[in-house]
């Protein structure tokens, strides 16, 4: 069976082949992912897992816009990222002016536990992941990995390449700086 990372070199080389090669390879890891995910949503919640994978796939593996994968690792951390763009525009979505959309004000320790079950709070959450970006990049990819891929911090340090003492490390920085940021009086 081929190699993730070498099927992502095709698919970044312009063959078309490849990216029918790739799904079947890494469906079921992001299957779990995205389920895992969505076990804490609402029972009404209308994303389903299945559809966030596959819209996060058709994201990532764009024949016409080839991106640059350097490893399977990179190329998880990216559909992290596709997930949470995704959650984050259902969320928008259904939180429109048109819906309501009323804030309300829920803990930081909230969102580690069930963090899409509250729209308000993936978009809140969401907000405080950009400004992370700026304080510590590292510690918001964690972040993405963790919460919106549903990675443990060790799986998470191993995408990334950093120890595991190292990811605790910015994990807890990552925690206090997005409560202090959410108003979180507990950070």
């Amino acid at each position: 069976m081929a190699d993730v990372t070498q099927i992502l070199c095709q698919i970044e080389s312009g063959d078309p082949a490849a990216v029918e090669l790739l799904l079947p390879l890494v469906y079921t890891e992001l299957r779990n992912l995205a389920a895992a995910r969505m076990a804490n949503e609402r029972s009404d919640h209308t994303l389903q897992p299945t559809a966030l994978v596959h819209e996060a796939y058709v994201r990532l593996v764009n024949i016409d816009q080839p991106l640059r994968w350097d490893s399977r690792g990179h190329f998880f951390a990216a559909a992290a990222e596709a997930m949470r763009r995704i959650l984050v525009e259902h969320a928008r979505r259904k939180l429109g002016k048109q819906r309501g959309g009323d804030l309300q004000r829920v803990e930081l320790n909230d969102f580690m536990e069930q963090p899409f079950g509250n729209h308000e709070l993936v978009l809140q959450v969401s907000e405080a992941l950009e400004q992370l970006v700026t304080e510590d990049a590292q510690a918001a990819e964690l972040v993405k990995l963790h919460c919106f891929a549903g990675f443990s911090i060790p799986e998470a340090a191993e995408i990334l390449g950093m120890a595991n003492s190292s990811a605790y490390v910015h994990w807890a920085y990552a925690k206090a700086l997005m409560g202090r940021l959410l108003g979180d009086p507990a950070s």
